[in-house]
C-alpha cells in the first residue's frame, strides 16, 4: 500500500485525542490547561506531579531545551503557574514494545461476520494503545475478543484498525478480521466512498440551514495537540465537511455532519472555525458558555449541562460501505448515547419553558 493511501487512513476526523505521540520522532505531545482553583506552583513540580511516569529532571531538562511553553512562550523551571496559563509540553518517550496485550472488556459489537465487525464505541474509551492509555483501549478489547487481526502497513500495534474516533466522542467504527477485508475497507476510506454521519451539540445558531465547509485542516504552529483551519489551502490538507441544522434550541443548536474527508479533528476544527465550537470541547474553546443570557439561573444551567456531558459533544451515529467480500451496502445506525441526550432534552425544556 502506497504511503498516501497509508497516510489518509489514519488521519480522520477524531484521530484518537489521547494519541499524543510522534511516531516518527518517538515524542510525546502535551496539552494542559491550568484549572481556576490550581495554586501558585513551580511548573517542574507541577509537571512532574500532573504527567505520568516522568522524573522532575526529565521535566527540568525538557524546560532547558525549551520543550516545555507557557502561554506560547518558553519559561523557566521556578516559573509558578497561574489558572488560566496553557502547557504545552515535548517529553521524549521511552521505548516500549508494540505487542498488545489482550483484555476482557465489554464491547458493544453491533455486528459481525466472517471478515469484519462494527462496534459502537463509549465515550471515554481509548481506540489504540499510547503514550499514558496501554491497557484498557478499544485494541486491547479487540485482541481477547479474536486470536488474530490484521495490520496495516506501518501501523504496528493497532490491529483491525482502518480508522479512529476520538477518545471522547462516542459511536461506530468498522473493524477489519481479515486481510482481504483490511485492503477493500482501506481502498473505500481513500476513495471517500465511506458514508460517515456524526452528531453534534454546537454553540449558537448558524445563520443557513446547511452548508459545506472547504477548508484545509492542519496541526497548529502553536500546539501539536490543536488543529488549525487554513482556508487559503497553504498549510494543512484538504478537508471537506458537509453539515445541516437538525435543531434550533436558541444558544445551541443540534448539527448534523457528513465527512467527505476525513481529517483529525476535522468537525470540531472545522465547527469552531464556522464560528461554533462543539458544546464542552475544551480543546476548541466550547468548554465556556459562548451564547446565551448573564443571568446566574442560566449560568447554573450551562454548568450543570458540563457536569452531565463532561466531553464534547460528538457522536458517530452512522456507518455506511460496501462490503469488502460480498460487495453488498451495509448500512448502521446508532442512538445518542444517553449523556447526549440528557443535555439535549434540558435544552428542549429550557428553550420551551424557561429560556
Amino acid at each position: 500500500m502506497n504511503d498516501e493511501m497509508d497516510d489518509e487512513l489514519f488521519d480522520f476526523d477524531g484521530a484518537a485525542e489521547d494519541d499524543q505521540t510522534d511516531g516518527a520522532s518517538g515524542y510525546e505531545h502535551l496539552r494542559i490547561a491550568v484549572d481556576k482553583g490550581q495554586a501558585a506552583t513551580r511548573v517542574d513540580k507541577f509537571l512532574t506531579d500532573k504527567v505520568a511516569n516522568v522524573t522532575r529532571n526529565k521535566v527540568q531538562q525538557a524546560i532547558d531545551n525549551g520543550q516545555v511553553k507557557i502561554n506560547g512562550s518558553n519559561t523557566k523551571a521556578n516559573y509558578k503557574i497561574k489558572p488560566g496559563d496553557v502547557i504545552t509540553v515535548v517529553l521524549e518517550m521511552e521505548p516500549r514494545e508494540t505487542e498488545v496485550l489482550p483484555e476482557k472488556l465489554d464491547l458493544d459489537i453491533v455486528h459481525e461476520d466472517d471478515h469484519l465487525l462494527v462496534v459502537n464505541k463509549p465515550a471515554g474509551m481509548v481506540v489504540h494503545p499510547a503514550y499514558g492509555n496501554w491497557t484498557g483501549t478499544l485494541v486491547n478489547g479487540l485482541v481477547y475478543h479474536f486470536s488474530q487481526l490484521p495490520e496495516m502497513p506501518g501501523n504496528s500495534g493497532r490491529p483491525g484498525l482502518v480508522h479512529r474516533i476520538d477518545k471522547d466522542t462516542s459511536g461506530l467504527l468498522v473493524i477489519a478480521k481479515s486481510e482481504q477485508a483490511m485492503t477493500g475497507l482501506a481502498k473505500q476510506f481513500f476513495d471517500h466512498s465511506i458514508e460517515r454521519t456524526y452528531i453534534a451539540l454546537v454553540w449558537g445558531e448558524p445563520q443557513e440551514d446547511a452548508g459545506t465547509i472547504d477548508a484545509h485542516v492542519g496541526r497548529s504552529a502553536r500546539d501539536r495537540k490543536v488543529m488549525d483551519v487554513f482556508p487559503e489551502g497553504d498549510q494543512g490538507k484538504n478537508a471537506v465537511t458537509h453539515w445541516k441544522v437538525l435543531k434550533r434550541l436558541r444558544y445551541v443548536s443540534l448539527v448534523q455532519c457528513n465527512l467527505e474527508t476525513g481529517r483529525t479533528h476535522q468537525i470540531r476544527a472545522h465547527m469552531k472555525y464556522l464560528g461554533h465550537p462543539l458544546f464542552n470541547d475544551a480543546v476548541y474553546g466550547g468548554d465556556k458558555i459562548r451564547k446565551g443570557t448573564q443571568f446566574s439561573k442560566y449560568k447554573a444551567f450551562v454548568n450543570n449541562c458540563f457536569k452531565l456531558l463532561p466531553r464534547q459533544a460528538l457522536h458517530a451515529k452512522s456507518l455506511g460501505f460496501s462490503h469488502p467480500i460480498s460487495q453488498d451496502f451495509l448500512q448502521f445506525t446508532s442512538n445518542l448515547p444517553e449523556d447526549m441526550q440528557s443535555v439535549l432534552e434540558r435544552w428542549e425544556n429550557y428553550v420551551n419553558f424557561e429560556g
